[in-house]
């Protein structure tokens, strides 16, 4: 079995385990209240990133949609995997629902939750994005997580770039992360 495949299967594996698993059919009112989840939790994580990053707001007012995955929670025991379901919002407005998966292998233990918003700066960028069946970060985008400076401010070279990210945990705003990997594909929400 080769390593790709490996790490696929296992990822899948942790996050069946984490998430459980149903084959009852979404009703119409569960997709309603779903939306309102992911919409308000959204919200809140857009509103912590621009107090945490006062020059955020900026950045979200140039860019031409924003991801927001709120709650993605990884996990794992050697192999681990994450997952998290998120909104994209344009002009301010929720214009589709969509899943981030990932897997890792590696030395790890225990879990944790994040959030990750991505600003799409370029409309280029976001129209790929919204025209793929699936997604993936470093396959059909390059995604730049954002730099920071001492003063607050994001770092202009981050900042040129066609898609940022922000990943922040309850501690606060991560750096150095990497996001390679990650598959995001549309929900029927």
């Amino acid at each position: 079995m080769d390593r790709r495949l490996f790490v696929t299967v296992a990822a899948a594996g942790s996050l069946l385990a984490v998430t459980g698993c149903t084959t009852t059919p979404d009703a119409p009112t569960d997709k309603a209240t779903k939306r309102r989840e992911i919409d308000a939790a959204s919200d809140a994580a857009l509103t912590r990133l621009a107090q945490t990053v006062p020059d955020s707001r900026n950045l979200a007012a140039r860019s031409r949609g924003i991801l927001v995955f709120p709650n993605v929670l990884a996990g794992g025991f050697v192999v681990g995997g994450e997952y998290g379901d998120g909104v994209l919002r344009v002009q301010g407005r929720s214009a589709g629902y969509y899943r981030t998966l990932a897997g890792t292998l590696g030395f790890q233990i225990g879990g944790q939750s994040k959030a990750i918003i991505m600003m799409f700066m370029t409309p280029e960028a976001l129209e790929k994005f919204r025209s793929s069946e699936g997604w993936s970060v470093g396959g059909d985008a390059s995604v730049a997580v954002a730099k920071i400076g001492a003063n607050g401010e994001i770092d202009t070279t981050t900042a040129s770039q066609s898609v940022v990210a922000f990943v922040m945990t309850n501690a606060g705003l991560m750096a150095n992360l990497n996001l390679q990997g990650s598959k995001i594909t549309k929900l029927d929400l």
